[in-house]
C-alpha cells in the first residue's frame, strides 16, 4: 500500500526572540529531512515584527492609536510625530538587520529619531562626568554599539504604542504570557481567542496564510517554548483550519512539556488536533506515520487527543531516537538576513542573548548532574542525559558555519558537561575550526585553569553559571554540588582566560534568612571586585510541581499551598516558609546593587546599603570581607 505523503511545516509563533531563529523549528526540520520527509520551516513571530514596523505597519497603527478614547504620553508623543516615525522606520529596520552601519552617525547625534518616552531611561544611567549618560557604556568608539540601543529604545517606544492601542499584552518576548503561565483555567485564553481580531491577529492571520500558500502543508507544527507564545499559537492554528480544516495541527514544545502535562481541558483540541510531550523526533515519526496510513492512532507515541469530549493520553512504548542519530539542525528557509540585533540591557551576558546572529546547538541532551533541588529533574528535558560523541558534533558544526555563513554558536544546554566540553575543543582545535561559541555550565572543580584556556583558545567566549543563593548552606541543601569558594577559583580561571563570566542568582530559596541574603550579596560584591564574574542577574525562586522541592517540601522546611483544580496549565505552586522573610522587599536592592557592580560602582561599600527599602535594621554580612581573595589564594 502507498502511503499517503505528508509535508511537514514547522513555525515559531510570536514572541520568542528577534536576534536569531528559536532552534526548535531548525532541529526538527533538520531530523525531518534526514529521514526523508518533505520539512519546511517559517519564523512568524519575525515575520509579524516585520511586518507591523514599515510605512505600511504604522500607518494602520496609527488608525487604531486615533481611536484610543483618552490618550496618554505614549500615544500623544506617536501621534504628533508621526510623519518621523514613518519616514525613520524602514532606515532604522535595515540598520539593525546590519543593513546600513552608516546611519549610526545620524542616530547618535540624536536629531534623527523622535525621541519618546523610553528615552526618559538615558537620564537615570551612570554618568561618567563627561556629561554622556551613554558615555561609561560605549566611550568615544563603540557608535555602531550606541546607535542600536538608541534604535532599540525607539522601537520599544512603538511597542508601548501597541500595548496602548491595539493590544496590552504584547511585547518583544513572551506575547501574552499571563494568559498561558500556571493557569488553572482555560477560560482567559477562550475569551481571548473568541475576541475580535484586534491589528495584531488580523496581521498574524494574513502571514499565516501566506505561509500555507508557499509550503502547502498537510501538517503544521507549533512549537511553544514559553507560556508567552500559546496564544499566538493558537490564533495560528486557527487560521491554519479556517485556511482548510484537513490539515493537522500539532502543539509541542517546552511550555506544553512543563505546563501542560496533566491535561484535562479539552477545549484546547478546538485549536490543535494532537499534542506531544517531551523530545518531538520520535512522537512525530509515529505522528506522520499514523498520518500515511501506517500505524493506528493507538500507537502513537506521548501524544494526546480528544475523544468523546475528554483528553486521552496515548504513550505507546518506543524508545527515542538517540541524540547523536537527531541529524544536524538546519536553517535552510529562515531570512537570516533579516534579524535584529538588538540593544536593550546594558548587561554585557544579556546582551548575547539579544544581540547578534547565533547558531543555536546542544552538546548532549538533557543534564549528566541531574540533582538540583529547584529544577525540573523529573522531566525528559533534564533527566535523559545522552551526549554525542565530539567528532559527529564538529561535523554538524561545519555543516551549520557550511549553510548560515555564521560562525557564532550557543550551546543551549541545560549544563554542557565538562568532559564533553574537553573532547569538542579537542576535534576543534585538531580541525582548526575558527568559532566563537559561548554556553550554560556548571561551576565545578573539573574546569580548571588549564581547561578554561583550552576552551577559549578553542573560541569559547562566555560561560554563564548558577551560584543561585551564595550560600554554602542553601547550596547543600539544593545539592548543587559546588561551594561558593570553587565557584570563586572556577570563574577566576574563566576570567582570566578572557571568558565572559554570568552568574545566575536567586533569592527566596525555602528557608534563605534575611542574614543569608546579606551574606549572598557580600559574596557576590567580593566575586565582582577580585574579576571573578563579570555579570549577574538574580531571580526569585519558583517553586514547581516537577522539582524535589515541589515533590518532597518537608525536606526542604516548606509547606505547598493547596493547588486549585487545574484542568488546564500546572507549574508554579505557592508555599508558606516559615522564616517569614519578605523576599519582595529585597529584591529591588538585590538587583540594583548587581547593577552597581557590574559597573565597578559600589565595590568598596557595605552591602547593608543596598537593602534602604527594609522596614527595620538589617543585619552585618557574617562573613569576612577577604574570603573570596583568600580562597582564590589556595587555588
Amino acid at each position: 500500500m502507498t502511503a499517503t505523503p505528508v509535508r511537514v511545516l514547522s513555525v515559531i509563533p510570536p514572541m520568542t526572540q528577534l536576534n536569531t531563529p528559536y532552534p526548535s523549528t531548525a532541529y526538527l526540520t533538520g531530523f525531518l529531512r534526514s529521514r526523508g520527509i518533505t520539512a519546511a520551516q517559517e519564523d512568524l513571530a519575525l515575520a509579524l515584527v516585520l511586518d507591523l514596523f514599515t510605512p505600511d505597519g504604522l500607518d494602520a497603527l496609527r488608525a487604531d492609536a486615533r481611536c484610543v478614547a483618552k490618550p496618554g504620553r505614549v500615544i500623544a508623543h506617536f501621534l504628533q510625530h508621526f510623519d518621523a516615525y514613518r519616514a525613520t522606520i524602514a532606515p532604522v529596520i535595515r540598520f539593525l538587520q546590519g543593513g546600513d552601519s552608516t546611519l549610526a552617525h545620524r542616530i547618535n547625534a540624536r536629531t534623527l529619531l523622535p525621541e519618546g518616552p523610553r528615552f526618559d531611561a538615558l537620564e537615570h544611567y551612570v554618568d561618567d562626568g563627561s556629561g554622556d549618560p551613554l558615555g561609561w557604556a560605549f566611550g568615544v568608539l563603540g557608535g555602531t554599539d550606541r546607535a542600536r540601543h538608541l534604535a532599540t529604545l525607539y522601537l520599544n517606544d512603538l511597542a508601548d504604542v501597541i500595548r496602548e492601542a491595539v493590544d496590552p499584552r504584547f511585547e518583544f518576548v513572551r506575547y501574552a504570557e499571563r494568559l498561558a503561565t500556571s493557569q488553572p483555567s482555560f477560560e482567559p485564553m477562550a475569551e481571548a481567542l473568541a475576541a475580535p481580531p484586534n491589528l495584531l491577529d488580523r496581521t498574524l492571520a494574513r502571514l499565516t496564510r501566506e505561509a500555507l500558500a508557499r509550503h502547502q502543508p498537510t501538517l503544521v507544527l507549533l512549537s511553544v517554548p514559553f507560556p508567552g507564545a500559546l496564544y499566538a499559537a493558537l490564533r495560528i492554528a486557527a487560521a491554519v483550519k479556517a485556511h482548510d480544516a484537513t490539515i493537522t495541527v500539532a502543539l509541542g514544545g517546552g511550555f506544553v512539556n512543563t505546563e501542560l502535562r496533566q491535561l484535562r481541558e479539552p477545549r484546547l483540541f478546538d485549536h490543535v488536533d494532537v499534542i506531544t510531550l517531551d523530545g518531538g523526533e520520535r512522537p512525530l515519526l509515529a505522528l506522520i506515520e499514523h498520518l500515511q496510513g501506517q500505524r493506528s492512532r493507538e500507537r502513537l507515541v506521548r501524544a494526546m487527543v480528544r475523544e468523546g469530549g475528554a483528553v486521552r493520553q496515548i504513550h505507546w512504548p518506543e524508545p527515542d531516537i538517540p541524540f547523536d542519530e537527531v541529524g544536524t539542525p538546519t536553517w535552510d528557509g529562515l531570512p537570516l538576513a533579516k534579524y535584529l540585533s538588538l540593544l536593550d540591557m546594558l548587561n554585557p551576558m544579556h546582551r548575547l542573548w539579544s544581540d547578534g546572529r547565533w547558531n543555536k546547538l546542544t552538546v548532549a541532551h538533557g543534564c549528566y548532574w541531574k540533582k538540583c533541588s529547584f529544577c525540573d529533574v523529573s522531566l525528559d528535558y533534564i533527566s535523559r542525559y545522552e551526549a554525542a560523541n565530539a567528532s559527529v558534533l564538529v561535523d554538524r558544526i561545519e555543516t551549520i558555519v557550511a549553510e548560515t555563513g555564521q560562525t557564532g554558536f550557543h550551546f543551549v544546554d541545560e549544563a554542557a558537561p565538562p568532559k564533553a566540553l574537553k573532547a569538542l575543543a579537542d576535534e576543534l582545535q585538531r580541525r582548526n575550526t575558527g568559532i566563537s561559541w559561548w554556553g550554560n555550565i556548571r561551576f565545578e572543580k573539573t574546569f580548571t585553569p588549564a581547561l578554561c584556556r583550552q576552551l577559549a583558545d578553542s573560541g569559547c567566549i562566555a560561560v554563564t553559571g548558577g551560584l543561585e543563593v551564595a550560600s554554602d548552606r542553601l547550596l547543600a541543601l539544593m545539592a548543587k554540588g559546588v561551594t561558593v569558594e570553587q565557584v570563586a577559583r572556577v570563574t577566576k580561571g574563566f576570567a582570566d582566560a578572557g571568558v565572559l563570566v554570568h552568574a545566575y542568582l536567586m533569592y527566596g530559596f525555602p528557608t534563605q534568612t534575611l542574614q543569608d541574603t546579606v551574606d549572598a550579596l557580600e559574596l557576590v560584591r567580593q566575586l565582582f571586585a577580585e574579576g571573578c564574574i563579570h555579570s549577574g542577574f538574580f531571580h526569585r525562586f519558583a517553586c514547581t510541581v516537577h522539582s524535589p522541592v515541589g515533590q518532597d517540601p518537608a525536606h526542604y522546611g516548606v509547606q505547598l499551598l493547596p493547588l486549585p483544580d487545574s484542568p488546564f496549565a500546572m507549574n508554579d505552586v505557592g508555599f508558606v516558609d516559615p522564616t517569614g522573610v519578605d523576599h519582595d522587599l529585597l529584591g529591588p536592592g538585590l538587583k540594583k546593587a548587581i547593577y552597581n557592580f557590574m559597573h565597578g560602582i559600589g565595590l568598596d561599600e557595605d552591602v547593608r546599603a543596598w537593602f534602604e527599602q527594609w522596614p527595620g535594621k538589617v543585619p552585618r554580612p557574617t562573613v569576612h570581607r577577604q574570603r573570596i581573595a583568600r580562597a582564590l589564594q589556595q587555588r
